[in-house]
């Protein structure tokens, strides 16, 4: 789910998330809130490791069977909590099983709760909370609401109606279009499912906080709650453009955060996630962490370095290794892309959209879109952005004069950073005007991704052959 398609951060439709907004006015609300990659298996492993993507190991759509860092549920559960989780089981841990003590999507009879029904959530939440109540425990619930991934509403797979209507359907006709896409009679059909399915999204957490509230723990639970990255379309989802990562972060901590306040002053990134979890509730951080606590925030404190966030990508669930590396500020992002020599096709998970579709087949005649459609394939090495002016980014000023100081600034910053956390492709960063070699690093990143898999692979079944043994 896109930031902006919540009312408090700025939706121009009316009525999407009466939820969400209501969560917001009881919480600390970050303005300046990013996620680290734009796809949700390698971002839910940066949440719950604390660690950058390249060091934390999952970077693409497959297990990492010894990945030699703590799972936020490893370091809870030692510190005597429930660990229950309720969908996207799988993308929530480096390899399954993990040692949550329950999946909640599945009842106590066997039967598996549909990923699009608000109720479901609701249930779980009740079954998590009262579970930890009886083994006299504190809980720690992870709650992953599938909407608005696709499929949208009425989107069924296999066919039929769709029995989990949201609390109010939009139409093409009211709905706003990200100025990132274009406007066009079936991208509105689109988005129109697209927004339905955000308030769907509100139905389900509004679901799961009248069961907190139920329980009677509304006043002893911190509550975060986010979107992994945004919206499943062209230029957001698969990306790290400002509305690919920027992500609507809210915290209510009682007796800590003061409700209804925005926090504009800093940035923070879901890298900072696990330490400020741990740190609010008094529980020892591991030495080795890539991201840094933001508690100091939730208690209406300044802290010093944060005027950027870093963002990384390296693949998607088709294992095409397309690397990117970002800093952003508030006003700037820089963006690296050492994959795109003007003819490997960027491997988004946006292709089979049909405002993707639309954007295929308005190029034939189109100049502009098609131009638009080859930066959507093929991108460019380097792109810089004004976010604070364009945030749909748009207007690419990685060659202007006046931006030079700027470029050069925030290049700086990134390669300390990629420096510091050992990235593995800070020399093709530093060679980066090098074309030559740095399509020659790449297809050597590539061969040893694929080596890496091959043996996680044989790694994998040999530990489901020994246990099925």
């Amino acid at each position: 789910m896109s930031c902006d398609s919540v009312g408090v951060y700025g939706c121009e439709l009316e009525g999407t998330t009466p939820t969400m907004d209501r969560l917001a006015s009881q919480s600390l609300r970050f303005e300046h809130a990013h996620v680290t990659v734009g796809n949700c298996n390698p971002c839910r492993n940066v949440m719950f490791s604390g660690l950058i993507s390249h060091n934390n190991k999952v970077e693409g759509f497959y297990k990492v069977t010894d990945p030699g860092w703590p799972h936020m549920v490893d370091l809870l559960k030692e510190a005597g909590y429930y660990a229950g989780i309720h969908g996207k089981v799988t993308h929530s841990s480096p390899y399954q099983p993990y040692a949550w003590d329950d999946d909640l999507t599945i009842s106590p009879s066997g039967k598996k709760a549909h990923i699009k029904d608000a109720k479901a959530y609701g249930e779980s939440t009740s079954r998590g909370i009262e579970t930890a109540k009886k083994s006299g425990k504190p809980f720690f619930l992870s709650i992953n609401i599938s909407d608005p991934h696709k499929p949208f509403w009425s989107q069924v797979r296999g066919g039929g109606e769709d029995p989990y209507i949201p609390s109010r359907i939009y139409t093409a006709e009211e709905v706003p279009v990200p100025g990132f896409l274009f406007e066009d009679s079936e991208v509105r059909e689109e988005l129109a499912l697209y927004y339905s399915s955000v308030r769907r999204a509100d139905d389900c957490l509004n679901e799961v906080l009248k069961a907190l509230k139920k329980s009677g723990q509304w006043e002893n639970t911190m509550i975060v709650f986010l979107s992994d990255h945004g919206m499943p379309l062209p230029f957001a989802k698969t990306q790290l453009y400002h509305h690919s990562t920027r992500t609507p972060l809210m915290v209510r901590l009682p007796g800590t955060t003061q409700a209804g306040k925005v926090e504009k002053r800093h940035m923070v990134s879901i890298l900072d996630l696990l330490p400020t979890v741990l740190d609010s509730l008094g529980i020892a951080k591991p030495k080795r962490q890539d991201g840094r606590s933001f508690l100091p925030l939730l208690r209406g404190e300044k802290q010093e370095d944060r005027d950027y966030i870093i963002k990384e990508y390296n693949e998607n669930a088709g294992r095409s290794r397309d690397p990117m590396r970002a800093i952003q500020s508030k006003t700037h992002l820089y963006l690296f892309n050492p994959w795109s020599n003007g003819e490997r096709i960027f491997a988004t998970a946006t292709n089979g959209t049909v405002t993707c579709k639309r954007m295929i087949k308005l190029s034939e005649e189109d100049e502009e879109m098609n131009k638009r459609l080859e930066l959507y394939r093929f991108r460019v090495p380097e792109e810089l952005y004004q976010v604070n002016k364009d945030p749909d980014c748009l207007e690419n000023l990685i060659d202007y004069v006046t931006q030079e100081k700027t470029k050069i600034k925030l290049q700086a910053s990134l390669e300390e950073w990629m420096e510091r956390t050992n990235d593995p492709i800070l020399e093709c960063f530093r060679r980066r005007d090098d074309p030559e070699f740095v399509e020659a690093y790449i297809q050597k990143l590539e061969e040893e991704a694929n080596t890496r898999r091959v043996k996680e692979k044989s790694s994998t079944k040999s530990k489901k052959e020994k246990k099925k043994s």
